[in-house]
């Protein structure tokens, strides 16, 4: 099940770093439960019967297991040598000195992938609230930017960081936490790019997606997937209410809550928000994105209020 704390959805945010109130807590390696050890074999029939067996002998240790091995190399080399002296008369081939590689550059397909990350990149931001961050992007030219509301998390005041570095503070316009949204607005919104918001109600499985965001703080980070899924059932928001959302395998991490998810022709359809993975965090490719048709629909009621 999605893993939740204090009846919270385990949310990809940072918000473990502040004590694991919130997120998935600390990343961590996964754990491994040491082998158990065979016991030993029963012995055969008549056992006993004749001379006592030899003592084992002891395990060789690792370095003379090695040195082993480089001295049996090092005989079949001089057999090897010898063998080859006695076929002198065979031509020997020299190696090659590099192989051939191609010159044609960057990939430049119409509608590649890196097409597609180079349209959307400059509407995201990474969310600082001074305990964690987040991810966000731009939905209008007059500053607003759309994010989860447990990267904000009650906070008034937060500050971004654009893709071209440029650092701003941004106000928390309103929440929604059943829904889990927030909007931002920033005083300055010359040289935003908003996001080109596409239609959730139009998303297929195994559509191509893009999840774009600040993962542990790797601002500007790009994963690729699919769509696994759709309208899929999970508890969002403080409520732990079950709404549907979008399932992808695109890899998201604490750091993505609150970031886009966009399709091959750049247009965001989710938001990300959650991830189910075992025990310890991590992204196991089973991550949840808000509907962007919903999430729109939430974003343009707080700010009319």
């Amino acid at each position: 099940m999605v893993n939740t704390t204090n009846h919270r959805t385990a949310y990809d945010d940072d918000a473990a770093a502040r004590g694991g109130a919130l997120g998935l807590g600390r990343p961590r390696g996964p754990d491994f439960l040491p082998g158990a050890s065979a016991p030993p074999a029963a012995p055969p029939p008549g056992a006993g019967v004749g001379p006592a067996p030899a003592a084992p002998v002891a395990a060789p240790r690792r370095g003379r297991v090695l040195l082993t091995a480089a001295l049996v190399a090092a005989v079949v080399g001089g057999g090897a040598g010898v063998a080859g002296a006695r076929l002198g008369a065979e031509p020997q081939r020299a190696a090659p000195v590099a192989l051939p590689r191609s010159t044609a550059g960057p990939v430049t397909v119409p509608g590649g992938l890196s097409g597609i990350a180079a349209q959307v990149l400059p509407s995201v931001v990474s969310v600082e609230t001074g305990g964690g961050n987040g991810s966000g992007f731009v939905i209008d030219a007059t500053g607003h930017i759309l994010t989860n509301a447990h990267v904000v998390d009650g906070r008034t005041q937060v500050s971004v960081v654009f893709d071209d570095g440029r650092r701003a503070s941004a106000e928390v316009v309103g929440s929604d936490e059943t829904n889990d949204l927030a909007v931002l607005a920033v005083r300055d919104a010359t040289a935003l790019t908003p996001a080109v918001l596409g239609r959730s109600a139009d998303v297929a499985v195994g559509d191509q997606v893009l999840a774009i965001g600040s993962p542990l703080g790797l601002q500007g980070t790009v994963t690729s997937g699919i769509v696994s899924a759709v309208d899929r059932e999970v508890p969002f928001g403080g409520s732990g209410a079950g709404l549907t959302a979008l399932q992808t395998d695109a890899s998201i991490n604490p750091g993505n809550s609150g970031g886009p998810l966009v399709n091959a022709r750049g247009e965001v359809i989710g938001v990300n928000t959650a991830i189910l993975s075992r025990r310890g965090g991590g992204s196991i490719g089973i991550g949840f994105a808000i509907p962007i048709d919903r999430a729109a629909d939430v974003a343009e009621r707080i700010i009319r209020n």
